[in-house]
């Protein structure tokens, strides 16, 4: 039974009562929520050694962490200390996206590795299957496709990238249009070139029920894949976005009718002033689904500080209700992340959420506010240090002023408006006396 059948039967699971521990509400609003399909609760049946975590409506917006191999580059131990290092910074879940080397044993030795939840996106391997074989993507076929996904079931993955809504309609309409960067979804990208070297759907669109029923039989929450998603902001918002978009909501309405959990991901670059109309058109069409966005990236022009523009779209999203953020690192779109790069872009992203948090009025957010400004006020460093959002970076940035007598920093040492206005009251509680 599912997590969502549970829900529907008014039972409250072990891992709804765990979310609802982290989240600080009750058991019950967790199943309240995971029924009405506003909140997914992501564990996979099989993969009892993570904590499960909750992502949707009224919860702390949540970050994930990329990790995985290229082609050009494989290394099991670089991949495994990423993972250590996105959980370490604060990421809830990591995707293995890997590309190259035995991507099976990749996937299983991360999922060993991690205490947290892990997705994956199945048609990666299903492609690397085909050139292991010496063989084209388009020589796939709809149980090569199936066969994977079960893999990855079976294997225990917790959640899923599917392409479903990238259909030869849906293509069409980007072909019509003319887009100016035309599809940049990797996953979106293999399937329409299939689509058009078969003169065949979709498979993941035309045998949608055979996905429910893996789905369904290891309770993997599906993640329906912006395959069409804009890569620029001159394709933003477009007819095709929005056509696949239409889609996914129709394809969330039948996981839901089957018992399975299912969250829809967002589109990537997108203009600051469209940012909420896109979270409200993914609301609205797909009844409230928790939404997964990349960024969103309000500018093409920033690599090497797309970290930066991604945590801006980021908290933007999530006050306009986006519930789960991909992290982005200062090397999108330039080169395969390295371990600096991972960690600037979590904790960008985990700003990101907490901005969005307290706009949402989450009180945890809004207290870890109040808690700086109180250890501010009280010139005491450690408090500042802890309750960061980076520990780490805060502890080898502060330097306190001897002059101050360690009541201020070296920025403003002795003119510290802080210790001036405390003197300052000071002198008026003598004067008084």
């Amino acid at each position: 039974m599912t997590q969502l059948e549970m829900a529907r039967m008014g039972r409250i699971s072990e891992e709804m009562k765990a979310c609802a521990e982290k989240e600080g509400i009750s058991p019950d609003k967790i199943r309240q929520k995971v029924e009405a399909g506003t909140v997914v609760v992501i564990r996979n049946r099989r993969h009892s050694a993570i904590s499960p975590i909750a992502i949707g409506e009224g919860l702390r917006t949540k970050i994930n962490a990329n990790v995985g191999t290229s082609g050009d580059h494989v290394d099991l131990d670089l991949e495994l200390e990423k993972v250590r290092v996105s959980v370490e910074a604060g990421a809830d879940t990591v995707m293995d996206l890997s590309t190259g080397g035995d991507i099976a044993a990749i996937r299983r030795e991360i999922m060993r590795f991690s205490d947290v939840p892990v997705g994956t996106v199945p048609i990666y391997q299903a492609a690397a299957r085909m050139f292991e074989r010496r063989l084209s993507v388009v020589d796939m076929t709809a149980d090569d496709m199936f066969s994977v996904i079960e893999e990855h079931g079976s294997d225990g993955v917790d959640f899923i990238t599917v392409h479903c809504g990238v259909t030869r309609g849906s293509v069409e309409r980007i072909l019509r249009e003319g887009r100016l960067l035309g599809i940049v979804s990797r996953g979106g990208s293999i399937l329409a070139h299939w689509m058009d070297c078969n003169d065949q759907e979709n498979p993941l669109y035309e045998q949608y029920d055979r996905l429910l029923e893996i789905a369904k039989t290891y309770d993997i929450v599906l993640s329906l894949g912006d395959g069409l998603r804009p890569g620029c902001i001159a394709d933003a918002t477009d007819r095709g976005q929005i056509q696949e978009l239409i889609l996914l909501g129709e394809l969330a309405g039948r996981a839901r009718d089957r018992g399975v959990q299912v969250m829809i991901e967002g589109p990537g670059h997108v203009p600051i002033q469209e940012i909420q109309a896109n979270i409200v058109l993914e609301k609205r069409l797909c009844q409230g689904a928790p939404f997964y966005v990349l960024g969103p990236l309000p500018t093409d022009i920033a690599p090497g500080y797309d970290h930066i523009v991604s945590a801006i779209g980021g908290a933007i999203a999530g006050w306009a209700g986006a519930d789960f953020l991909c992290y982005v690192t200062p090397s999108e779109h330039l080169r395969l992340p390295t371990l600096e790069d991972v960690r600037e872009g979590v904790m960008a992203c985990k700003i990101a959420a907490h901005i969005a948090d307290l706009s949402k009025g989450l009180p945890r957010a809004a207290e870890q506010d109040r808690l700086m400004a109180r250890y501010r006020k009280e010139f005491d460093w450690e408090g500042q240090i802890g309750v960061s959002v980076d520990p780490v970076k805060s502890r080898a940035y502060l330097e306190t002023s001897s002059k101050a007598k360690q009541e201020g920093c070296t920025m403003c040492g002795e003119f510290c408006a802080i210790k001036m206005g405390r003197l300052k009251k000071k002198e008026k509680s003598s004067g008084s006396q």
